[in-house]
Parts: structure tokens; sequence; C-alpha cells
């Protein structure tokens, strides 16, 4: 009788194995704690990373060089990474790809493709990818806290940041969703109470949550015209003023005759939830990585952990909140 082969594991399961020997020196000096999906998390400049993306990590620090013209958006894990990703290359695309346009890239690809990842995708199995078929403005996206960027990032002096932050009870319940449907069926489920504590604790995908926000929200107020803070729940409140605003920002913005022309509703209403859910590509598509796509759209809504969180899981999130914003003048 034949032996059953065991199917290989997803490159976002893949752990040591991805790294290389200097890789794999670093790892065995950092902190760990168990992980979300992968067995365990590396604590690396004071931020957690499963072992694959630890690697690209190093690889984006030592080898990417930015240009003038880059785009970057930056987001904490599942602040509305996907939605936003397809709102910066509608618009910065706005002319080369109309959103009436009926053979729109979005039809054919996820947005995590168009705007891809630098220490996720791009920087990847210690890769270093060639740049030079990609259109200017470069977009790029990074889950990377300040304190990690490539230097290279942090001096240039006029390529853009936007960052989007979300409030953490819905990151948190959106997390530990998006977390148990990239675990493999004989792994089980997290209970939502184990990886609470995991989260309060800062041991979380790029976390701790509290630390990443903070620190880009003080570079935002002390450099506005390079970084763009943006919070998610006002994009949903009114999004054509925020679409406004993140237009004027990377300076491309709406003329009189796109505003009467009703471009930016076409937008909003091409990113929209419902039409990025529905797309073929987004129902049964797949990243190379091996995630699904239809796991990046769950319900893309504001207070979503009403449904989830008990009362003393809300006033302990609520507190921490309110301890690590203190005097920061940023509210959520």
């Amino acid at each position: 009788m034949p032996s059953e082969i065991t199917p290989l594991l997803p490159k976002y399961l893949q752990q040591e194995e991805t790294l290389t020997q200097e890789g794999k020196n670093l790892i065995s000096t950092l902190p760990k704690e168990k992980g979300w999906v992968a067995s365990h998390l590396y604590q690396y400049q004071g931020f957690w990373y499963p072992v694959r993306y630890l690697q690209g990590v190093i690889s984006c620090q030592k080898h990417f060089h930015p240009q003038d013209s880059d785009i970057f958006l930056v987001t904490s894990p599942k602040s509305g990474t996907t939605w936003f990703k397809a709102l910066i290359f509608a618009l910065v695309n706005r002319k080369k790809h109309p959103p009436s346009k009926i053979n729109h890239p979005f039809i054919t690809h996820n947005p995590h493709d168009l705007v891809p990842f630098l220490e996720i995708r791009l920087y990847s199995d210690n890769q270093i990818p060639d740049f030079s078929s990609m259109p200017s403005p470069r977009l790029l996206s990074t889950h990377l806290p300040y304190v990690s960027l490539p230097e290279s990032v942090k001096t240039s002096s006029k390529s853009k940041i936007v960052y989007l932050c979300r409030n953490p009870k819905d990151i948190f319940v959106s997390l530990w969703h998006f977390t148990n449907k990239l675990r493999r069926q004989e792994m089980g489920k997290n209970s939502i109470g184990d990886v609470f504590e995991m989260f309060c604790k800062g041991i979380t995908l790029f976390g701790p949550f509290w630390d990443h926000v903070l620190e880009y929200w003080n570079q935002s107020r002390g450099n506005p015209d390079r970084m763009l803070f943006v919070k998610f729940e006002d994009m949903k409140e009114n999004p054509e003023v925020h679409l406004r605003r993140l237009a004027e920002f990377l300076e491309c913005p709406f003329s009189g005759d796109e505003e009467e022309s009703g471009i930016l509703e076409g937008i909003l209403k091409l990113c929209s939830f419902d039409n990025l859910s529905g797309l073929e590509v987004n129902k049964n598509g797949m990243l190379p990585s091996g995630e699904e796509n239809n796991a990046f759209f769950r319900r893309g809504e504001v207070g979503d952990w009403k449904n989830y969180l008990d009362d003393g899981m809300v006033e302990k999130l609520d507190r921490i909140t309110e301890e690590k914003f203190c005097g920061s003048g940023l509210v959520m």
C-alpha cells in the first residue's frame, strides 16, 4: 500500500526552512512566544513577527531604496488594509484606469497584488525584487513599525506615507477571525480568550498595536507634509471628504471636471466592500503565499466588536488604550 503523501505547507505557514543562516543565527537570540497561526512569534526591534515575515523584514531593511515619487501605505494588520490599497490604487491610477472601465485591474487582481507588501511579498524568501517594471509612482505597502522601516525610507524627504489606523477592539476581532481562517484544520481554532490576553500583552502580528500606532502618530504630527494619518472610522463616516483629503496629500487632487463627472463617487463605488468582495478573483483566487483572497473580506464594518467582546474585555482594551495614548493627543 503506497505511503500517504503529506501535502506541502503553504508559504505563509513555512518557518525556519525559509531562513538564511544569518536569519537562523538571529532568531536564536530573540525572545519568542506562541504564535496565532505559525507556531511562534519572535520579537525584533520591539515588535513581534513570524519567522517568514522576519526574514523579509531583514532583507527589506538591507536592500530597499525608495524613490521620491514612492507612495507607502502603512497599517497595523486588519486596519482596513485591503480596502485602502484599493482606494489608493484607484485614486492614483484613475486616468489610466477609470473606475468605469470594464476591464479594470480589480477584475483580475486582488488589491494585495496591485499594492504589494515590502516585507511580506517583495522581500519574502530572502529575494531581492526587480522594480524595473513597476510604474511610477510606485505603490507599496508595509505593516512595519516606524522603528523598523528601512533607514532609506525614514530619511527620504519626498516620498509619501499614508498611515491607516483603526479602533483596537475591531482590529482584535478581525485579527482573531482572520488568523483562524489561516490555521489548517488539524491545528484547530484559537479561542478568543487565549488570543485576547496575547493581544493585550502586545504579542500579535507586528504588535504591540498601541506602540505601532503611536510611532506613526507622532511622526505625522512632526512632518504632516510627508505623512498622512487616517482613521478607518473617519473614512467610513465621511468617505468623500477623506478621499479628497487623500488626493490632495498625494498631490493628485480632483479637478472640477472630475468632480462634476462623478469620478470620486465612482472610485468609492468601485472600491466598496460589496463590489470588491463580489469579484470572482476575490471569491476564488489565491495570493502567491497561499492565503485565499476571500480571507481578506469579512465584514469591513465599524463596531463589529460589540458582537464578540464581553464587558470585561471591552473595559480592559479601553483602559490599555487610554493609558497608552495618554498625553499624545490621539483619541480612538
